[in-house]
């Protein structure tokens, strides 16, 4: 009984991706919360736009503003990074024939990851120019990934994709492209996060142009052809 358990437990992929949607929705709608509309002193006493005290206020908005574009650069970086991850999962889950419990688990600690996501982001958008905090923003990318890698790893091990007569070959290609693209991905990571010895911020903005790639390839840089 225990034996038959264990065999069709966690299997449904469905209900599987449905909790999946649910949870990278939620960690990408969590991730505005972190920006704030700037208040201004006064702003709406002010007086008419031609006087001075409404020029003043207009700057100190301008001002603010400013001041939250890194926020807004790490919003970009955080939704990327969950949109990516998002693709990947679900790419991974539509080449399966089926799941175990085994698998389950493993996309059950990919989604406890995922759920983190706004928290590692927050603290890099509040303390981008400290190393710490994008150190604990790439040892969240290296356990995302690593995760996925692992899953693909394991339902190959476990004969779980779909290999059908005369599309074996191709379900094979996309597996082992998906591998590649995720280890070269953390390879480019890492790199970025070595920059940060010179700036966080370059690391940031590398980092950001790395999730862009991802978003765009295969047309700009098409990561899983190195």
């Amino acid at each position: 009984m225990r034996n038959l358990y264990q065999r069709f437990a966690g299997s449904s992929l469905e209900r599987l991706s449905a909790l999946s949607d649910g949870i990278f929705a939620v960690a990408m709608t969590l991730l505005v919360l972190d920006l704030h509309v700037p208040e201004v002193p006064d702003a709406h006493g002010a007086g008419p736009l031609w006087s001075d005290g409404s020029w003043a206020a207009e700057r100190r908005l301008g001002s603010h503003l400013l001041d939250l574009a890194p926020h807004m650069l790490v919003y970009l970086l955080g939704f990327l990074t969950l949109g990516m991850f998002w693709v990947g999962q679900q790419t991974q889950l539509t080449h399966l024939a089926r799941s175990d419990r085994h698998l389950t688990w493993i996309h059950l600690a990919f989604l406890t990851a995922v759920a983190l996501m706004p928290f590692s982001t927050a603290l890099l958008a509040e303390y981008t120019a400290f190393r710490l905090a994008l150190v604990v923003y790439w040892l969240h990318l290296l356990l995302l990934g690593m995760l996925l890698l692992g899953s693909l790893r394991y339902a190959a091990r476990a004969d779980l994709f779909k290999y059908g007569e005369g599309d074996g070959a191709y379900t094979r290609a996309i597996r082992t492209a998906a591998e590649r693209r995720i280890v070269i991905a953390q390879v480019l990571y890492a790199v970025a996060v070595l920059l940060s010895v010179f700036s966080p911020y370059l690391s940031v903005g590398l980092i950001v142009l790395l999730q862009l790639n991802s978003a765009l390839a295969p047309k700009v840089w098409p990561l899983d052809r190195f």
